[in-house]
């Protein structure tokens, strides 16, 4: 459940600007709008930052202490939204037939998912670094 609504937010602010991405790499249609685009990478790192901080709080309150790779997971479970998106634009919007087209298509969006999934899951790790170093830097130990 965490890992769904870690990946599902941030993936509902980039999905509408996913779609025309999709669109101009695998439909052969013409992408102008950068700056949206840019708009909406700002968005998707910022909400990827306050989710995985936001879920790192509960954690810790649990006081649940081995945050690093669920920090990380966290910050990049948007990667899987996005290889799922693949799946329905492949069935549902691209005109794409045949075993080579499948395979080019999936091995191309598997490396693009990971790609995300590793940017993001750094986004998430090093604001939740740095929140708790925040947070533990405060605690004053006489």
């Amino acid at each position: 459940a965490q890992l769904f609504m870690a990946g599902f937010l941030p993936f509902s602010a980039i999905y509408i600007e996913l779609h025309y991405i999709f669109a101009s790499i695998w439909g052969h249609k013409i992408y102008t709008l950068f700056g949206i685009l840019f708009v909406a990478f700002v968005m998707l790192v910022i909400v990827t930052s306050f989710i995985t901080i936001a879920l790192l709080y509960f954690q810790l309150a649990r006081e649940d202490h081995r945050w690093w790779w669920t920090a990380l997971y966290n910050g990049g479970a948007t990667g899987l939204f996005v290889f799922a998106y693949s799946f329905y634009y492949f069935f549902h919007r691209s005109n794409m037939s045949g075993y080579l087209q499948l395979s080019f298509y999936f091995g191309y969006m598997a490396i693009v998912s990971y790609a995300f999934f590793m940017m993001l899951g750094f986004v998430g790790f090093y604001s939740a670094f740095t929140f708790v170093n925040y947070i533990y830097g405060a605690v004053k130990t006489d």
